[in-house]
């Protein structure tokens, strides 16, 4: 009876074939031969060479380039003997290292190879895709979830649980309750509170008036440009090992175009609008991203800053009772979200 001869098994992205081959007897050079004279495939006429084969091994993609000795093809005859390259070959789908069959004896392993010119496009729809080749394979590990009970999100409409996440949040738009979507309008729309003024010799700063803060603040970024700093500051000076106190400096406030006396002002204050003093105050170095000056806690405490729980807008500065020019900003993103201020 006539031994059957050695074979290989190859994949291609839109076929696949078999060609006679020996490991132990013919080298890679005699492959790349015998590939380049077989008929009838896309790539015919072509020279198969280096970067067109690949094979399969424990799970991972190895190229199969040069025949020398301890080359590519050395290791890859080597591992056609190791027994994970037999058991490699997936029950439901085809193997890149071996073929199935329904027989009770196992057969001879059968080495495979995924062929490909590497200088032409891989096939896309709807040119057929051959799925033995192994970019093509189905991807048993990728399949949909299946949605937890526990969850009553997973509970919506089926168009909310589609794998497009623009779908997604349209639908969980359309099922948000009426008075969920007005208490997030109604909040984002707050914004917070800003409030002109300067701070020693810079006019004209927008600074965020935020209780809960501790002290007064500027950005690294602002206190360069202005000298409250060097402009050589480096990694390690100036704020960059924590919080840096870079002295007292006076800040001003911009009043209301109208004053109004707070009932709680001292008296004298009442009586005439006097110009508004600077306010001395140990200012800060800090990495805020959103505003180049941030009045916090220690500068309320100083000017003994009301404020209104019906109308934001509405700030007094008690230690002199005049009312501050202050206006409301949302901050958004690139994307039109709005940006939380903590």
């Amino acid at each position: 009876m006539t031994a059957a001869p050695a074979i290989l098994n190859i994949h291609t992205p839109s076929s696949s074939f078999a060609v006679v081959h020996s490991l132990t007897q013919d080298s890679l050079q005699s492959l790349y031969d015998t590939l380049s004279r077989k008929a009838h495939t896309t790539y015919h006429g072509e020279r198969v060479g280096p970067g067109w084969l690949k094979y399969e091994f424990n799970d991972s993609i190895w190229n199969l380039d040069d025949g020398t000795p301890y080359s590519d093809y050395t290791i890859f005859v080597w591992r056609q003997h190791q027994p994970a390259a037999a058991a490699a070959t997936p029950t439901p789908t085809p193997s890149a290292t071996g073929s199935s069959t329904t027989s009770s004896h196992p057969p001879a392993h059968t080495p495979t190879l995924h062929l490909h010119n590497p200088a032409t496009p891989l096939p896309s729809p709807p040119a057929y895709r051959n799925p033995s080749y192994y970019l093509f394979r189905p991807h048993p590990h990728r399949a949909s979830p299946v949605p937890s009970t526990r969850s009553k999100k997973s509970q919506r409409t089926k168009a909310s649980r589609r794998t497009n996440h623009s779908h997604e949040d349209d639908n969980e738009d359309a099922t948000m309750p009426r008075h969920k979507k007005e208490f997030e309008k109604f909040h984002g729309e707050n914004g917070v509170r800003t409030v002109m003024g300067s701070i020693g010799p810079v006019q004209n700063v927008r600074m965020l008036l935020r209780a809960g803060y501790r002290h007064v603040y500027i950005s690294r970024k602002f206190a360069i440009k202005h000298g409250f700093i060097p402009k050589d500051a480096a990694p390690g000076h100036y704020g960059y090992g924590g919080l840096v106190n870079i002295g007292t400096w006076p800040i001003t406030l911009t009043p209301s175009s109208s004053f109004n006396a707070h009932p709680d002002a001292p008296p004298q204050s009442q009586a005439k609008h006097q110009p508004q003093q600077p306010t001395l105050i140990s200012v800060f170095l800090a990495e805020e991203p959103h505003f180049d000056v941030v009045l916090g806690r220690s500068f309320f405490e100083k000017r003994q800053i009301r404020t209104s729980g019906t109308d934001p807008t509405d700030v007094v500065c008690l230690d002199t009772g005049e009312k501050v020019e202050c206006e409301l900003v949302i901050l958004k993103d690139g994307r039109g979200e709005i940006v939380t201020v903590t």
